[in-house]
């Protein structure tokens, strides 16, 4: 009987060595803001092109210009309509006391309102009173005077004020996201381009290319505030934003 010969199948498997990690020789990259990391594309078509699957991210850095602040106000009162009255007085004085630091009435949103009552200890069933909270969020884009503006508005709620948060963002991000995007895209690219050299390809054109992920941080902010400043110091440093895309490219 005549046998046939098994086809051979050849497999190639590409592995990216990050710098450090087993081999002395230095890795070319796309830039500081870039980091790099690929694999090799397969397929189970053997009909179709060979490919490449790269991964790029890329950073960038700048200040924000926009402060958001979270001011509550809490009290409590024997009776709930005594209780909601109280605290509507307060809550009126803290969003007007932001309304003239110059904080638009677009701007500043309730984000809480409750009304709980308060039982005596060790009784589910006695009520003393009532606790209510009212917090207003509130943009400010008028980073260096956002100290007092905290501070006016804490002070127009007394002691019934509370300051629940601060974070910072951009009012226009769109430019850092273009320089993010440039930066990831040429990672992968480059990458890609080590990859084909080392296995002795051609690095053919782009099949496919997404954005797989965003993010922003803040790694770093200054010492808050000066020794001769009365107001709270609002620093917002500098935030970062990430973005990380997969390239596919066809390989000659």
């Amino acid at each position: 009987m005549k046998r046939t010969p098994a086809a051979a199948v050849v497999a190639l498997s590409l592995l990216l060595v990050p710098a450090g990690c087993g081999s002395s020789a230095a890795s070319p990259t796309a830039g500081p803001n870039a980091s790099l990391t690929a694999q090799a594309a397969g397929t189970s078509d053997p009909s179709a092109p060979s490919g490449l699957t790269t991964h790029g991210v890329g950073h960038v850095s700048g200040t924000p210009d926009v402060v958001t602040i979270t001011i509550g106000v809490q009290n409590t009162a024997p009776h709930a309509g005594d209780a909601l009255s109280a605290n509507a007085a307060k809550a009126n004085a803290v969003i007007a006391s932001l309304k003239s630091h110059g904080v638009a009435t677009a701007d500043i949103q309730t984000s809480q309102l409750s009304l709980y009552p308060q039982y005596d200890n060790g009784s589910a069933n006695t009520i003393r009173g009532y606790q209510v909270t009212n917090s207003v969020t509130a943009k400010l884009h008028a980073v260096a005077k956002a100290g007092e503006a905290i501070d006016a508005a804490v002070t127009a709620a007394g002691d019934a004020g509370r300051l629940q948060g601060v974070s910072f963002s951009f009012n226009d991000d769109s430019g850092l996201l273009v320089r993010a995007r440039a930066d990831a895209v040429a990672a992968a690219k480059t990458q890609a381009q080590q990859l084909a050299d080392a296995s002795g390809a051609k690095l053919g054109t782009l099949r496919s290319l997404s954005e797989d992920s965003r993010s922003s941080a803040v790694p770093y902010a200054p010492a808050a505030g000066v020794a001769d400043r009365a107001a709270t110091p609002v620093q917002s440093g500098s935030q970062e934003l990430t973005i990380s895309v997969t390239a596919v490219w066809n390989l000659a």
